[in-house]
C-alpha cells in the first residue's frame, strides 16, 4: 500500500516556460518543422507494407487473388496505424513534459512505463514566479553559441564544464546583463572565457585556490585581463570576503544586478546563506547534483522533499521504486540504487543521510528534522528556481551519465534530428555532452516577514 502511495504522490513538475510545452522546440514555421520531421522519417524509408506483405504471401501460395490481398494488406495497416496513433507521443512529436513517453522512444529493455516514474523535485518560490526567458528563446541562444562553442580555447575540459553547463551559463549571463560577474571556482578558466563572451566588457572577480594560469605549462588555459582574480596565494574563501568593500572599487554599489557563479563543490546551503548576507540575488549552481549522488550538498537534494512534486523517495527493498533504480543503473551511470540512495534507518536525503562539503571531505550526518528545515529555510528566500534543461536528449547526445527520468525535458527533444543538425549540435564531440549535473539558476531575497 506504500509503493501505491509513492507511486501516487510522483506526478510531473509544472511546466517552465510561459509559452505551451507544445512549442518546446518550435522555432521554425510550421511547414518547415514538418519537413524536418518528414526529413527524420525518411532516413529509414522502407517499401510500402502492402507491398511486401503481398509479396510474401503470393510466394506462400496463401493468396490467389491480389484483391483480396490488398484488402488484407489495408486492414493490417489500418491496425498499425490505429497502434502507433495510441502510441504517437514516443516517436517523434514528444510531449515537452512527458519523460515516460520519452523513453519509449528508446524502448529501453522494458523500461518504457517506468522511464519518469521516479520523479523530478523542483524546489518551490516564495510567489511562483518563474523565468522570464522562453524554451524559443534557449532554441535561439543554441543557435548561437554552438559556433561560438567550437573557437574555446580549451578544447578537452575534463573534470570541467561540458557543452551543456557551458551554454547555461552563456545564456543566463547574456540575458541578466549584469554590472558585474563573481565565480567560485575556476579550474583552467573555462567558465571565465564562457562569461567573457556573454558580456565582452563586463569585469569579472574569480576566486580559486589555483590560479588558471598555472595550467598554462601542461596545456591549455583561460586568463582574463578584465578579471580580478583571488588565486593562489591571493585566494580568499567566497564566504570571508568583504563584497562591499571588493566590489566598491569597481563602482559597484548596488548589488542587485551582480550574478555569482558557484562550482567550488562546496554546500550549497552554505554558499546560499553567504550570498544571501552579502546582498546578492542573482545565483548559478553549476553541480546541482541529484540525490543519491555527487560530493556536497547541493540544492536538488535539499528539495526533494515529500510534499513537493517530483520529490521523496521509497527505501523499501522490495518496492517498485527499488526495482525500477536497479534496472536503470544498468544504462546510466549516475542512476543510483536503494543501496547507494538509502542510509541507516531509510535515510535518503543527502547521500546516505549526509551533508556533504568540501569536495566530500566533510561528511556530517544530519537528521530528517534538519533536512526538512533546511528545504523551509530555501523555500522562505527563494523568488526563482530554473534548472538548465539538457541541450539534447539522449538519443541524439548519446549520452549517458545523467539519468533522463530525473532530469528536465531537452531543449532539443529526442527524434528531432534535423533541429539537431541545424543548430550545428551535430559538429561537437559527443564526449561533450555528458557533464550535465542539472545546473541551477535562483534569485533571492530575505524571508518575508
Amino acid at each position: 500500500m506504500l509503493d501505491r502511495a509513492f507511486s501516487a504522490r510522483r506526478t510531473q513538475p509544472h511546466s517552465l516556460f510561459d509559452v505551451p510545452t507544445s512549442s518546446a522546440v518550435s522555432d521554425v514555421s510550421p511547414d518547415a518543422e514538418s519537413a524536418d520531421l518528414l526529413a527524420d522519417e525518411s532516413k529509414t524509408k522502407k517499401p510500402h507494407l502492402y507491398v511486401l506483405a503481398s509479396n510474401y504471401m503470393s510466394r506462400l501460395g496463401l493468396v490467389k487473388s491480389p484483391c483480396l490481398c490488398l484488402s488484407l494488406c489495408l486492414l493490417l495497416s489500418v491496425f498499425m496505424l490505429f497502434s502507433l496513433m495510441l502510441n504517437s507521443r514516443s516517436f517523434v512529436c514528444l510531449s515537452s513534459y512527458d519523460p515516460i513517453s520519452r523513453a519509449s522512444f528508446f524502448g529501453l529493455d522494458g523500461l518504457d512505463s517506468d522511464f519518469g516514474s521516479l520523479g523530478v523535485p523542483w524546489c518551490r518560490s516564495k510567489q511562483g514566479k518563474t523565468v522570464e526567458w522562453t524554451s524559443k528563446d534557449l532554441v535561439k541562444g543554441l543557435e548561437e553559441f554552438v559556433p561560438i562553442y567550437e573557437t574555446r580555447p580549451i578544447k578537452n575540459n575534463m573534470h570541467g564544464m561540458g557543452f551543456d553547463h557551458s551554454f547555461g551559463l552563456w545564456f543566463i549571463a547574456q540575458w541578466l546583463k549584469p554590472d558585474i560577474m563573481i565565480e567560485s571556482g575556476a579550474f583552467k578558466g573555462h567558465s571565465t572565457w564562457v562569461m567573457r563572451q556573454a558580456m565582452p566588457d563586463t569585469p569579472i572577480i574569480s576566486l580559486t585556490p589555483r590560479h588558471p594560469e598555472k595550467y598554462l605549462k601542461k596545456g591549455p588555459a583561460y586568463v582574463d585581463e578584465n578579471c580580478t582574480y583571488f588565486a593562489g596565494k591571493d585566494f580568499v574563501d567566497f564566504g570571508s570576503v568583504d563584497w562591499e568593500r571588493v566590489l566598491k572599487k569597481h563602482g559597484i554599489s548596488d548589488f542587485s544586478n551582480v550574478l555569482v557563479f558557484f562550482d567550488d563543490h562546496q554546500n550549497e546551503l552554505k554558499r546560499l546563506k553567504q550570498a544571501l548576507k552579502a546582498g546578492f540575488n542573482h545565483l548559478i549552481f553549476e553541480d546541482n547534483y541529484d540525490t543519491g549522488t555527487g560530493d556536497h550538498y547541493s540544492l536538488r537534494q535539499i528539495c526533494d522533499q515529500f510534499y513537493i512534486r517530483g520529490g521523496g523517495h521509497s527505501c523499501f527493498k522490495d518496492s517498485d521504486e527499488a526495482r525500477i533504480r536497479s534496472k536503470r543503473k544498468k544504462f546510466w551511470e549516475k542512476a543510483v540504487d536503494i543501496d547507494e540512495l538509502c542510509g541507516p534507518h531509510e535515510a535518503w536525503w543527502g547521500v546516505r543521510g549526509e551533508m556533504r562539503d568540501n569536495f566530500n571531505h566533510n561528511n556530517t550526518p544530519i537528521s530528517y528534522g534538519e533536512h526538512f528545515q533546511n528545504s523551509r529555510f530555501v523555500e522562505s528566500i527563494l523568488d526563482v528556481y530554473w534548472e538548465l534543461p539538457p541541450a539534447a536528449g539522449p538519443s541524439l547526445t548519446h549520452q549517458t551519465r545523467y539519468d533522463p527520468a530525473r532530469a528536465p525535458t531537452p531543449i532539443v527533444e529526442d527524434g528531432r534530428y534535423r533541429m539537431f543538425k541545424r543548430l550545428g549540435l551535430d559538429r561537437l564531440e559527443r564526449s561533450v555532452f555528458n557533464g550535465y549535473t542539472q545546473m541551477v539558476y535562483l534569485r533571492i531575497s530575505k524571508p518575508e516577514t
